[in-house]
């Protein structure tokens, strides 16, 4: 039986992930609009990467005997400086992000759930990932100096990632 904390901890994370979806998207669209493709595919990929977090721990509730409540979903900004700065508000978000999964984990030890730890263990995996591969395209973002040459480069690198099942942009 999921401990009532637990159970409100968890569908406090479950909106989390599917604001972090709702992020993501949002910066896509935003990549998309301004001519990077690849770096809104890359955005699309993680967006889709959120959403089944969010199902993790959707199906996690569910088994463990919890009900899920879902809350409703503030709105992303939908503008950024520059596509350097969407992937700072990237960088930033996951670390809150890390911040909550750290909380849940340390709920799980003062309730005692060791079912809730085991399970979260993977999320602390993920995170340190995600902060990882968000960090690396700012450091590429560093390196190439805003040249535009760079831009070009780096929007093709990202788009490179594997698709994911939300339907791509429309070919150009």
């Amino acid at each position: 039986m999921l401990d009532p904390k637990m159970e409100k901890a968890l569908n406090q994370q479950v909106n989390a992930e599917l604001y972090a979806f709702y992020l993501y998207l949002s910066i896509a669209t935003w990549m998309e609009d301004e001519g990077l493709a690849g770096m809104g595919a890359w955005m699309r990929s993680q967006a889709e990467e959120e959403v089944s977090h969010a199902m993790r721990i959707y199906g996690f509730i569910q088994e463990r005997g919890g009900r899920v409540t879902l809350a409703a979903i503030d709105g992303p900004p939908a503008e950024w400086d520059s596509a350097q700065a969407a992937f700072e508000a990237a960088l930033e978000h996951e670390v809150k992000v890390t911040g909550m999964i750290n909380a849940l984990v340390d709920l799980s030890q003062e309730i005692k759930d060791h079912a809730a730890g085991a399970f979260l263990q993977w999320f602390v995996t993920e995170q340190v990932e995600e902060e990882a591969q968000v960090q690396e395209i700012l450091d590429k973002f560093k390196l190439g100096g805003g040249h535009p040459g760079f831009h070009y480069m780096l929007d093709k690198e990202l788009g490179a990632r594997p698709a994911s099942f939300i339907a791509p942009p429309p070919e150009e």
